[in-house]
């Protein structure tokens, strides 16, 4: 019976000249650049090259140095020639291993320093909420702004004179609401002063943070 049409090409592709099978076995191993047993080649370069075939080949390529051979187990794998590493290469890369573990280091302390951030938030929202700061600090001022107004009017006389006591009282109102603004601004301060000591927050954000709770510093 004549061979099929399927046969007849896998009979054309296998016939290939010891040279032809030779170097498509070299091209496949510079291609991959991996070792390979003569098996393998065959089998990977779909029996192109017969089992027999490329291990002859493939000795005799390792003879003329063509290419690498060593045993692995009970067969031989082979594998293109390694060329050396370039002149400085190696310390290259031994820089690269230090600088990638130093970025690693760097981003595990920026972890914990975000971290300590977050908690530094949470634990001054607890005690004094920014917002709350920022209300206190402006009925404050009001307030001052009130009590200023009131001295001028009656510094120039146009009403009836204030008693002795209830100048007393509000001078004792004044430095009370001064007192409490001061204290107040300071820890607006102090809490401002831990967060863009961070290495975390840049200056970018910390405008930004600055700009969102309107701080008046």
């Amino acid at each position: 019976m004549a061979p099929t049409k399927k046969e007849a090409t896998a009979e054309k592709e296998t016939k290939l000249t010891p040279e032809q099978s030779s170097a498509l076995i070299l091209d496949y191993l510079r291609r991959t650049n991996r070792p390979y047993s003569a098996t393998d080649i065959s089998t990977n370069l779909k029996n192109r090259v017969t089992k027999t075939a490329a291990a002859k080949l493939l000795k005799d390529m390792h003879e003329r140095s063509e290419i690498e051979g060593r045993a692995a187990g009970k067969q031989i794998v082979y594998h293109v020639i390694q060329q050396p590493p370039e002149d400085g290469a190696v310390e290259a890369l031994k820089d690269t291993v230090q600088e990638t573990s130093k970025l690693k280091d760097d981003t595990a302390n920026l972890k914990l320093q975000e971290k300590a951030l977050r908690n530094a938030l949470r634990e001054g929202a607890a005690v004094v909420p920014l917002a709350e700061l920022k209300g206190d600090v402006c009925t404050l001022e009001t307030e001052k702004a009130k009590i200023e107004a009131r001295l001028e009017t009656l510094k120039g006389g146009n009403v009836k004179p204030v008693s002795t006591e209830e100048k007393e009282e509000i001078a004792k109102q004044h430095k009370l609401f001064s007192k409490t603004a001061t204290a107040r601004k300071k820890i607006c301060v102090e809490l401002w002063k831990d967060i863009t000591g961070l290495e975390c927050v840049s200056k970018d954000e910390a405008e930004n943070l600055r700009e969102r709770f309107d701080l008046p510093f």
